[in-house]
């Protein structure tokens, strides 16, 4: 049964954050996309903490605005406070974060896709895939209805068999209020996938009015705040929310414990492995027992509302230990919960059952996105959903995939780490994780990234156009510090005011800004360079990718240098269905990963764990290189 007269390009299941882009990415690169979902109403809910972006995973966001996908405006569109951290450090620590407006947020998704050409909506459970040989056929509903397509994209998130956990009670949902999906799993498994099961946790929410912000640390934005998108459709905020800061105790940690046999953690209940990089407030005091004390962010969850997230109090205790013990968190005497927090576990698919272009291996035509790849986060999730949703639009037009390298892209990082490596615990973006991170800086992600999705129409020809006016104004700034001669006369005062010798005599000036002491403001009081930027009307962000160009060239030239060495290995294919076995001199542990990953290049091979630099030496050999 059917009412669905057409075949689509490309189907989406799940309306989260891999899901929109996903179906977003399919959609504007020209393929026919249904988004189908259990509930429109949810399309993008923030079911964690009301922000996006931070360490490493504002990168993503800006990486994903740089290719069109959609995050980077939705996120300034209902910003209620901005941040850029780790300023003290680096450009390649640099990570912007906006508090969001949790409402407005879904609001504005649901809206830009309702915008979208070639993009249709469905409202039903999807309980199973139409199976065209070894291929996908679509996807049947849990009414029967049979929707056919050339392929699908599976982002479901937390609701694949999702069991939430509240102390000693548990229940079947994907998220609180909703019911979890059945069915997928299953015939996944009858198809020869593996599955696993991961945990995650949310804290309670509270009701602002009862509690007391004089007793606790208030936490601005920035005093001049920027955003995400390099697009002009979003404007930096010019009014702002703070968030608070507020501490837990030795007496708050002791009446948590009191509830350590009911938790489904501790009595074990929850088998499952949680995220080590936002452990709940119960694993922190366990894993931490030396602490007295841990850090709680108040966020408010928009502009108007009085509801507040309380960030580093996950849990799943029960609610009655949960509420006693908060109200011995300075400022919380008189807290009201809106709810209580909890615990979900859900089922996963090792994403080393997945190609570069998250299609799996097993069904063709099938990609997986989000956290049924076994990571967290929204910003993991929507990278993973966007490139999913362009190679699934690829595929169906017979066009070269598009996978990004680990020296491209943090999204290329995070899609390698997960094929190559796997995950057995909620896989979380780090810059740690980037080894070429001076060159992943998320002032540049635009300069990486848009040329690629321009090529594939999924950059605009604006956002080319921009582009490439920004990247001649940054260069020809460049350029004219160093053509440019000052004398000592007019730099002097300011070198010593900064505590940096003297000059002798006149001297270019990417000289004097290439000082650690000197900073962009520095410069801009020497009367050439004020009457240049206002003669060009540069920027705030030009200025920027001129003054890190000329402060880290010497840096960014060392890592471009290595990541080219390492792509020769990059460059060198390994054939489709090679036969690891065939080669004696592997070790067997080199045999059997890499029987099982199939890594489609030499580099590949070697980062997969238990593949040693000589096995890499043996298979060149075969090779014959």
């Amino acid at each position: 049964m059917s009412f669905f007269d057409q075949t689509y390009d490309v189907i989406v299941v799940g309306g989260g954050h891999a899901g929109c882009e996903a179906a977003a990415a399919a959609a504007n690169t020209g393929s026919s996309t249904l988004l189908v979902t259990m509930n429109l109403q949810t399309i993008a809910q923030m079911s964690c903490n009301p922000a996006m972006g931070g360490i490493a995973k504002g990168q993503i966001v800006r990486e994903i605005d740089a290719m069109g996908g959609y995050s980077g405006i939705v996120s300034d569109k209902t910003a209620i406070q901005f941040k850029m951290l780790n300023k003290s450090k680096g450009p390649a620590m640099w990570s912007p974060r906006v508090q969001s407006d949790r409402m407005r947020f879904a609001d504005e998704w649901r809206l830009m896709l309702e915008r979208t050409p070639n993009l249709d909506f469905y409202q039903e459970m999807v309980s199973g895939l139409l199976m065209d040989g070894d291929r996908i056929g679509g996807v049947i509903t849990s009414l029967g209805i049979e929707i056919k397509a050339k392929s699908v994209v599976l982002t479901n998130g937390t609701f694949l068999n999702g069991l939430i956990h509240i102390g000693d009670k548990q229940f079947g949902g994907g998220r609180a209020g909703e019911r979890n999906s059945k069915g997928i799993t299953e015939q996944l498994l009858e198809l020869g996938f593996e599955s696993g099961r991961m945990k995650t946790g949310t804290p309670p929410r509270v009701d602002g009015r009862s509690l007391d912000f004089s007793k606790m640390i208030e936490q601005p934005g920035d005093v001049n705040p920027q955003k995400f998108s390099y697009s002009n459709v979003t404007k930096p905020l010019t009014k702002q929310r703070s968030c608070q800061m507020s501490y837990t105790s030795l007496e708050v940690h002791d009446l948590l414990r009191e509830g350590f046999d009911r938790s489904p953690m501790f009595n074990g209940r929850i088998k499952s492995t949680g995220p080590r990089y936002c452990p709940s407030i119960e694993d922190k005091i366990n894993r931490f027992a030396d602490k007295d004390r841990h850090q709680l962010f108040v966020e408010p969850e928009g502009w108007d509302t009085i509801e507040y997230y309380v960030n580093g109090f996950s849990t799943s205790l029960p609610e009655e230990v949960q509420f006693k013990a908060l109200r011995k968190v300075a400022g919380f005497e008189n807290v009201k919960f809106f709810r209580p927090g909890y615990a979900i576990e859900y089922d996963y698919f090792p994403p080393t059952q997945l190609k570069h272009t998250l299609e799996t291996k097993v069904v063709s035509g099938l990609y997986f996105a989000g956290q049924i790849n076994g990571t967290t986060g929204y910003e993991e999730a929507a990278s993973q959903g966007l490139m999913a949703g362009i190679n699934a639009s690829l595929k169906v037009k017979e066009k070269d995939a598009l996978i990004l390298k680990r020296d491209e892209a943090y999204i290329g990082v995070l899609i390698d780490d997960l094929i190559t490596k796997g995950t057995k615990e909620p896989y979380r973006m780090f810059t740690s994780r980037a080894e070429y991170r001076t060159l992943l800086r998320q002032d540049n992600a635009d300069s990486r990234l848009t040329p690629l999705a321009h090529k594939i129409g999924l950059a605009s020809d604006d956002r080319m156009y921009a582009l490439d006016v920004k990247e001649k104004e940054a260069q020809n700034l460049v350029d004219f510090f160093n053509t440019t001669s000052i004398s000592p006369e007019e730099a002097n005062p300011i070198l010593e005011e900064k505590g940096t010798s003297p000059m002798k005599q006149s001297d270019k000036m990417v000289k004097i800004f290439s000082r650690p002491q000197i900073e962009l403001s520095d410069m801009l009081d020497f009367v050439d360079v004020k009457d240049y930027v206002q003669k060009n009307n540069l920027d705030t962000e030009v200025l920027e990718q001129a003054e890190i160009r000329v402060k880290y060239a010497g840096y960014i030239a060392k890592e471009k240098a290595n990541a080219d060495k390492l792509q020769r290995l990059e460059n060198i294919k390994i054939p489709d269905n090679f036969d690891y076995t065939k080669l004696k001199s592997l070790s067997y542990e080199a045999r059997e990963k890499l029987s099982k990953i199939q890594p489609t290049t030499i580099s590949q091979a070697s980062r997969v764990s238990g593949v040693s630099p000589s096995d890499i030496s043996v298979m060149l050999v075969y090779m014959g290189r």
